[in-house]
C-alpha cells in the first residue's frame, strides 16, 4: 500500500472510530429523531424504511422488522409498486401503526389511466385508504415530465386523488439533475427525492442545485443514495453480495455510517438507506447516535472519494 493511500486509509478508520463509538451509546430510549418536511406540517423520521427492505422476505420477518424500525422512532416509510411484493409484505405489517405513520408511494404511471390502476393497486395492497405522499416514480427524462404534464397525463390521476382524500401530498423522486430543475420550475411540488451522496456531490457536481433549487421553493429534500459508493464492474454486475443494491455500496460499516452522517448533515428531511437489511439496521444505529460530522471525519471521508466513479453524472437521463 502506498503512503498515500494508508494515511487516507488511517484517517477514514480514525474517523469511522469515532462514530462507532456514538453507535455504542445508543440505547432503546433514544429515539430517532424527526425533522419537518418542506411547509406540509409534517416530522418525519431522519430514516425513511424503503420498502425493499421487506421485498421477498416472508410475513413475520417483515412484521417483526417494521415492528422494531417503529419502536426505534422510524415513522417514515417509502414504498413502490416496481419493488417486487415489498407492497404486500409491508401493508400488513405496518397496518398496526399506520395512524402514527407517514406512508409515501410511488406511480411509474405516466398517464392518467395507468396512475390511476396503480395508486388503487397500491391502496389494495398496503391495506389503507390513502398514502400521505404520493410521488411520480423516476421522473428522469424530458419526456417523461412531458408526458406527466400533459392533458390526460399522470397529473390529472394526482390531483384528483388528491381531491378524494386520497393522496395528501404530491412529489418526485429523480435521477437527472435538469429534469429535476425542470419539475421543480413547472409544478409546486411538495417535495422531492433524490441522490444526495458525498461520491456524487464531490466528482459529479450531481444534487447541489437539486438541493438549492428545492430549498428556495420550500420543499420537502428526501435523501437517496446516502450509503452508495460507485457502480459495479462489468464482473461484478452478474456476481455481487448485494441483490438488493443495483449500486455497490459504501464499506460496511464504517464508510457507510460516515456518508449517512454527511448526508444528514445536509438539510435534507430524511434519508433512505439501502434495502439490505444490514445497511437499514447500521442505518438506524447511526440515526439514534446522530451528530454532524466533525472536519477531519468529512475530510477523510472525502479523501476516499477522489478518483470514485459516481453512479450517475450530470446530463445524464436513463
Amino acid at each position: 500500500m502506498e503512503r498515500r493511500d494508508f494515511l487516507k486509509q488511517s484517517a477514514l478508520t480514525a474517523a469511522a472510530a469515532a462514530s462507532t463509538k456514538l453507535s455504542a451509546a445508543v440505547t432503546p430510549t433514544t429515539p430517532i429523531a424527526r425533522r419537518p418536511l418542506g411547509k406540509t406540517g409534517e416530522h418525519l423520521s431522519i430514516i425513511g424504511f424503503g420498502g425493499i427492505v421487506v421485498m421477498n422476505e416472508d410475513t413475520s420477518h417483515s412484521k417483526n422488522i417494521v415492528a422494531e424500525a417503529v419502536d426505534r422512532g422510524v415513522n417514515y416509510f417509502d414504498v413502490a409498486p416496481s419493488y417486487g411484493d415489498a407492497q404486500e409484505r409491508l401493508g400488513p405489517a405496518l397496518a398496526p401503526y399506520r395512524k402514527n405513520c407517514f406512508l409515501a408511494c410511488k406511480t411509474e404511471g405516466r398517464t392518467k389511466e395507468d396512475s390511476r390502476k396503480q395508486l388503487e393497486e397500491s391502496l389494495r395492497l398496503l391495506k389503507t385508504d390513502h398514502v400521505d405522499l404520493y410521488q411520480f416514480h423516476a421522473l428522469t427524462k424530458m419526456t417523461d415530465l412531458e408526458e406527466v404534464m400533459r392533458p390526460g397525463g399522470a397529473m390529472e390521476t394526482m390531483e384528483a386523488a388528491k381531491k378524494e382524500g386520497k393522496i395528501r401530498y404530491i412529489g418526485f423522486s429523480v435521477h437527472s439533475a435538469e429534469t429535476a430543475l425542470a419539475a421543480m420550475d413547472r409544478y409546486h411540488f411538495d417535495t422531492v427525492l433524490f441522490p444526495v451522496n458525498f461520491v456524487l456531490f464531490s466528482q459529479a457536481n450531481f444534487g447541489p442545485q437539486i438541493l438549492k433549487r428545492a430549498q428556495e421553493k420550500g420543499m420537502g429534500i428526501l435523501a437517496l443514495k446516502a450509503m452508495a459508493k460507485t457502480v459495479w464492474s462489468a464482473d461484478q454486475k452478474k456476481n455481487h453480495p448485494e441483490p438488493k443494491c443495483w449500486y455497490q455500496p459504501a464499506a460496511f460499516p464504517d464508510e457507510a455510517s460516515l456518508g449517512l452522517r454527511w448526508t444528514l448533515g445536509h438539510p435534507v428531511t430524511a434519508a433512505l438507506p439501502p434495502g439490505d437489511e444490514r445497511y437499514f439496521r447500521l442505518a438506524m444505529d447511526v440515526a439514534q447516535s446522530y451528530k454532524p460530522l466533525e472536519h477531519h471525519e468529512k475530510q477523510a471521508l472525502l479523501s476516499r472519494a477522489t478518483g470514485v466513479e459516481p453512479i450517475f453524472h450530470l446530463g445524464n437521463h436513463v
